[in-house]
């Protein structure tokens, strides 16, 4: 259907010639394993944002057959997965290609007839998203309702009529009664055709995208002439939004970069729409855009900063019986993981592998996580990976790990002090490129520099990092874990041990002990029982043992599910290295997003001082004045909500949404409130509700906006949520552009608030 000519991502697009290809169609050679490989049709489709693929099963769907170019995260040329370097290799990497895609679906890889072919699809998917990703929220709303609009088109006359209006209403989530519809049907019915065409749906979309609640707010700011100028601009600015810096210079670049009109921006003035794509843009987010860059000071040593950490990276699923994967270590590190785990046992061949041990988990092979921590590790974010070892290798296969890793990873792999000092951690920004070893080592870290290069090894008891078998539920695991640390006895290879330098793996057996005999360098890993048992009974201890030494805490054995903890205690403490199943969507990975889109997405986040401070007496669970005590009171009013997803895809099915806004941080600031739920409406709900909250201790709180379907009878569906920290607020009329189970940006999905942050004193 078309208005206005077509909202289509592909316009600015439309001569390429790879685009052409795309929306012409080909076959490629789907692989699936090393004996299935089959050939399908693949084809763009006319909106540019999905992709039709042929099947041979005839119940599927029509829809099932559709994938959305939103839900490709890369597109990897050549040999680039492990279902390509497994079953591709008699094809040239030329003809190959995997689309890889955000959520837990299985890469899609493909083998196409030519080199050309190849290339057409590659770099033309490549276009599409790059143009879909830099489309403002005006222009993603605008193509979102025109798909709506075909999809309502049944019989494609390029019309609407009465009954298809009232079809594109629920597409769109929205419930409407027929006299409403009817009224709006007649109003933009110019023609009395009984059918809406071209400046008729225009007409329509205008109505159905009105924003009354931000008309109300810019005609506070405007002239008689209806538009704002830049000294009203400024005053809002100030008055509203908290900039109290912000004078005629932002003013002026803020019309420059959002007022589409030439001729207002001539008069230096903004027009609604202009208003509106600001109040749209990163400017106008509820996140503040100079935290979406590295802004902390990246030179205090390694053990001041918070580390985003994975546990049990290789898992793409559950504990038990889930795959393992390269592709789960390249997701991890794509999101800003800074410490991914790597659980060693002896493998065929000589050649070390990587699984869940005594678990039915799928085995690869340690050489291939290794290549894929060189290529990825540095993709996201600059500073050092920590590579944490759990070694179950004999002397023979240790030797190899450690030759894997030196022949690999090359310059990138720390094998030395920092200018040769032993005495304090280096800095991020010193190991800006590097990839450091956690696990055993033979001997003390002053022992090793300046020692000659012989093979020594020794014996040791059979020491693992992790506790699993005092927690696990499954009997038959836990029965042969016991058995093997019981009769075990681990070998350790020099080789292997001269990779470690800053992260050395201890036991803990008590914070004195630690402060008397622990060199800073030596790290312990604590089962997230026996962390929370420590933090909760006596947490400045726990803050002081981290504010010298690393610490790693890593998700219960009875977790089998791949389920988490929620990590916000333990960075109460300053535990640094705080492992979450990273493969396991949920309120945990929201909290632990939230927290690390700050500092640039760097993986790296600067502790507050009174967590660095040797003579802080700071107690998470019992707060008195000093350095953290600086009580604020937050006014968080909710609006209105936009384009809110269906969540149950039955045609009739009309969201009812209801806003939940959740304090997390110190035990006395944590709190929630709730809106009202507004029934049959998630395309513009309105709420207008203002709720309070009092922080104490803001340096640590998180602050995340959950938006649910309210059902009577069953759970409540999630639809979309957006957590951040507390200092990355921005204070007034701000969007929150949801996200999704997975943590990655819906499409047009927003919630307009206001905020304000007052003392509290």
């Amino acid at each position: 259907m078309e208005f206005n000519g077509c909202f289509s991502s592909c316009n600015s697009l439309q001569d390429d010639n790879d685009l052409k290809f795309l929306l012409k169609g080909s076959q490629l050679l789907k692989v699936k394993s090393g004996s299935w490989r089959r050939e399908r049709f693949y084809k763009l489709q006319e909106d540019c944002k999905t992709i039709w693929q042929e099947s041979r099963k005839m119940l599927r769907s029509p829809e099932s057959q559709l994938f959305s170019i939103e839900d490709i995260r890369d597109v990897r040329p050549g040999h680039k997965t492990e279902g390509m370097e497994k079953y591709a290799q008699d094809v040239p990497e030329n003809r190959c290609f995997s689309i890889i895609f955000k959520d837990q679906r299985k890469n899609l890889d493909l083998i196409a007839s030519s080199e050309s072919d190849a290339n057409h699809w590659t770099s033309g998917l490549k276009k599409i998203i790059t143009h879909s990703s830099s489309m403002n929220q005006k222009q993603k709303l605008q193509h979102w309702i025109h798909t709506c609009l075909r999809k309502a088109d049944k019989n494609k006359d390029n019309k609407m009529s009465f009954k298809e209006l009232k079809n594109f209403m629920k597409e769109v989530n929205i419930q409407v009664d027929d006299s409403y519809a009817k009224e709006i049907f007649q109003q933009c019915d110019k023609s009395n055709t009984e059918a809406l065409e071209d400046d008729e749906i225009e007409s329509f979309y205008k109505i159905l995208t009105e924003r009354k609640e931000i008309d109300k707010i810019f005609s506070k700011y405007t002239s008689e002439e209806g538009t704002m100028s830049c000294d009203r601009l400024v005053e809002f600015l100030q008055e509203e939004q908290q900039k109290e810096d912000a004078g005629p210079e932002t003013a002026l670049s803020l019309i420059e970069r959002y007022e589409p009109s030439e001729a207002a921006k001539k008069q230096m003035t903004m027009t609604k729409d202009g208003f509106l794509m600001y109040l749209l843009s990163s400017d106008g987010d509820i996140f503040n855009s100079s935290h979406g860059k590295v802004y902390q000071d990246m030179t205090h040593p390694l053990n001041h900063y918070l580390v985003s950490s994975s546990h049990n990276t290789y898992l793409m699923e559950d504990q038990l019986r889930g795959p393992s994967s390269t592709e789960a270590y390249i997701r991890a590190l794509t999101k800003g993981c800074r410490c991914v785990e790597l659980d060693c046992w002896d493998g065929p061949n000589s050649e070390p592998i990587i699984y869940h041990g005594y678990t039915l988990t799928s085995k690869i092979l340690f050489s291939d996580v290794i290549k894929a921590i060189k290529n990825y590790a540095f993709k996201t974010s600059p500073y050092p990976v920590i590579i944490s070892l759990e070694n179950h290798c004999s002397l023979e296969q240790q030797k190899k790990m450690a030759e894997h890793m030196k022949g690999i990873l090359q310059d990138m792999l720390l094998m030395a002090p920092v200018d040769g000092n032993i005495s304090n951690f280096p800095s991020p920004e010193q190991l800006k490129g590097k990839i450091l070893v956690k696990g055993k080592k033979l001997n003390r870290l002053e022992d090793t520099v300046g020692a000659n290069g012989n093979n020594n090894h020794v014996e040791a008891e059979y020491v693992s990092d992790e506790d699993e078998a005092a927690e696990i539920e499954d009997e038959v695991v836990k029965k042969e874990i016991e058995q093997t640390e019981k009769s075990d006895k681990l070998t350790l290879a020099k080789e292997l041990s001269d990779t470690v330098i800053y992260c050395r793996s201890v036991h803990f057996t008590g914070f004195e002990e630690s402060r008397q005999s622990q060199a800073f360098y030596e790290m312990s890993s604590f089962a997230e029982s026996k962390g929370l048992k420590l933090a909760q009974e006596s947490g400045t201890d726990f803050i002081h043992h981290n504010i010298k030494y690393l610490s790693r805490i890593y998700p219960a054995g009875w977790r089998t599910d791949s389920s988490n903890y929620n990590p916000v205690d333990f960075w109460n403490v300053g535990c640094q290295i705080v492992a979450l199943n990273f493969q396991t969507p949920g309120n945990e990975m929201d909290l632990y997003q939230g927290r690390f889109q700050d500092n640039g997405f760097s993986g790296y986040i600067l502790k507050p001082e009174f967590l660095q401070d040797v003579d802080t007496t700071f107690n998470p669970k019992s707060i008195v004045e000093g350095a953290w005590w600086t009580q604020k009171k937050l006014v968080v009013k909710i609006i209105s909500g936009q384009q809110l997803p269906k969540v149950n895809k039955s045609k009739n099915s009309i969201v009812d949404p209801r806003v939940t806004v959740e304090i997390y941080g110190v035990q006395q600031d944590s709190d929630k409130k709730q809106t009202r739920v507004i029934e049959n409406n998630g395309f513009n709900p309105m709420w207008d509700e203002e709720f309070e909250f009092n922080i104490d201790v803001p340096a640590l709180a998180l602050v995340r906006f959950m938006v649910e379907d309210f059902d009577v009878s069953t759970k409540n569906d999630f639809i979309g949520q957006y957590t951040l920290p507390f200092a990355s607020l921005q204070q007034g009329y701000r969007h929150i552009h949801l996200l999704n189970r997975n943590g990655d940006p819906h499409p047009s999905a927003t919630l307009f608030v206001h905020i304000r942050i007052q003392d509290n004193y």
